[in-house]
């Protein structure tokens, strides 16, 4: 049986990333893939002339951003397209009342000025949180502070609530207190017109990627580590575990010596949200044309809260809504015909007759997904932004993990995957990887022409 140096456990976007760094640094590398794709959680489908990306979409703020610096060394381009991390204004956004009646200039201010308010004193009520309290808890101290009136009240609260789902994945009262503190964005965001999964595509060409293998336990021995598969057995000086939180936490994998506290205890605090994406093409765009969001406050976006003109892609009027935390596990167990009914049903409440039947549809279920078992982590209550790294490992040397649930400045993110996969590769090596080298080596091997 052949001994590598590292084998890296998923194809996403860390694994591709330590694993293409390790092999640039002359290690014999391994990648073992459940799935029969590259990407994981980025994953574009291509199936219509145009891009739909089922997973991450977005570059969370290129300032001063390492993962924004290497799409732009590779060339891919983008659209700038900045949702301010669910903002209540700054962007042409449509919004409609409780009633679902389109608001005024003057109502929209009022709007924008309310949840400013609003959000002051959240970060005070944050900032004096205890141990254990929610993001519920803080949200509703800040709002009983307000002064405002009680319709008012209702619909930030409802924007709190989806901000919070929309972010994490997650209902308000299983987030902790601190659970959006790093949800900072500088800088404008962008999408990609042909697709976020080149990205790693473009990573992981000629790294030796064996898909359709399923790992089932990780054994740290005298020697390293013998990772198992129904395909066979494979060792390694090393290994590095990038499965998704959900993965880790469902214990799809056995950890033979158990994994300890230090790494186990971050694994069973942290969170893993659900956030599920509803693509509608419409024949005609019945929206305004600037706008990037369509918004329902109120009792009439209980449900479907926001829609996302992502028409910049295709051409063609799309529209992009979410099913995210406990509404989201609710949705994914429906038929597509009747989540596109319900969500056909709450844009007729906004636009009347002027909503057509659309033309196309794309459907995620990232919580049906064993490979991921959810979307991304989230700061549940009882753990803190510690956890997020201390995930990382190392444990006995020889084991170590990485992907966005182990980065704890940004986690849930593309960046966040690209950082721990880096960080990961450092560690194995001992030394310094230079991220310029990185990228000059990707563009490099695309010039060489093959033998």
């Amino acid at each position: 049986m052949t001994t590598y140096d590292t084998i890296v456990i998923g194809a996403g976007m860390s694994g591709v990333t330590a694993a293409r760094m390790l092999a640039d640094a002359g290690e014999s590398v391994l990648v073992l893939e459940g799935r029969d794709r590259i990407g994981g959680r980025m994953n574009t489908d291509r199936s219509a002339d145009f891009p739909v990306d089922l997973g991450a979409s977005w570059v969370h703020g290129i300032d001063d951003s390492p993962l924004w610096e290497l799409v732009q060394e590779l060339g891919i381009p983008s659209i700038e397209y900045t949702v301010g991390s669910f903002q209540a204004g700054g962007r042409p956004i449509e919004n409609f009342d409780g009633d679902g009646a389109r608001m005024d200039a003057a109502a929209t201010a009022q709007w924008v000025e309310d949840v400013a308010e609003a959000d002051r004193l959240l970060v005070e009520e944050i900032a004096a949180s205890s141990p254990g309290d929610t993001y519920l808890d803080v949200t509703e101290r800040a709002l009983d502070r307000s002064g405002l009136a009680p319709e008012r009240i209702d619909e930030i609260r409802e924007f709190f609530r989806h901000r919070v789902e929309e972010q994490c994945g997650a209902w308000i009262g299983d987030l902790d207190a601190h659970g959006l503190d790093e949800d900072e964005i500088d800088g404008d965001e962008v999408i990609f017109p042909r697709g976020y999964d080149e990205l790693p595509r473009r990573i992981a060409a000629g790294l030796d990627i064996r898909f359709d293998h399923v790992v089932t336990r990780v054994a740290r021995t005298a020697d390293g580590v013998t990772v198992t598969t129904a395909e066979g057995e494979f060792s390694a000086r090393t290994a590095l575990v990038t499965v998704p939180l959900g993965v880790l936490k469902a214990g799809s994998i056995d950890f033979t010596p158990p994994l300890p506290d230090a790494v186990a205890g971050p694994v069973e605090r942290l969170g893993m949200g659900v956030f599920n994406k509803i693509f509608l093409q419409f024949p005609v765009r019945f929206w305004d044309d600037d706008s990037y969001v369509l918004r329902a406050l109120g009792e009439a976006g209980e449900h479907w809260h926001s829609w996302y003109d992502v028409s910049a892609v295709s051409g063609l009027p799309t529209l992009l809504t979410f099913a995210a935390g406990p509404f989201g596990k609710r949705m994914q167990e429906l038929t597509d015909d009747e989540i596109v009914a319900d969500v056909l049903a709450a844009l007729h409440r906004l636009y009347g007759d002027a909503v057509g039947a659309p033309t196309a549809r794309w459907i995620t279920r990232w919580g049906h997904d064993p490979f991921s078992n959810g979307s991304y982590s989230h700061l549940a209550v009882g753990s803190s932004h510690r956890d997020h790294d201390d995930l990382a490992g190392p444990v006995d040397g020889v084991l170590h993990f990485a992907g966005e649930a182990t980065w704890g400045d940004e986690p849930a993110t593309v960046g966040a995957a690209y950082y721990s996969g880096h960080r990961a590769a450092e560690r194995i090596l001992g030394r310094s990887v230079d991220p310029a080298a990185f990228a000059a080596g990707i563009r490099a091997r695309e010039q060489t022409p093959a033998r």
